[in-house]
């Protein structure tokens, strides 16, 4: 497991979360560490949606920040 957050990125959150959903599918995640695959499962997700958030808010800005410089270039 990736740590929380140290050298954690999208594509490793995303890899990971992939890995956890395959092993409950396949049944071959013991009971006993089910509570902490899910906990884990629940992090990675908020992760996610994080980046997620983050980057749609910069492309916002950049994209803002284009169109202020053609309204002034016209």
């Amino acid at each position: 497991m990736v740590g929380q957050t140290k050298e954690l990125s999208y594509s490793n959150a995303m890899r990971e979360l992939q890995g956890i959903v395959r092993e409950i599918e396949q049944s071959s995640v013991d009971v006993d560490v089910l509570a902490a695959k899910v906990k884990r499962a629940a992090f990675l997700i908020k992760y996610c949606k994080e980046k997620l958030r983050n980057a749609d808010i910069e492309v916002k800005k950049a994209l803002k920040e284009i169109e202020q410089i053609e309204q002034v270039a016209q």
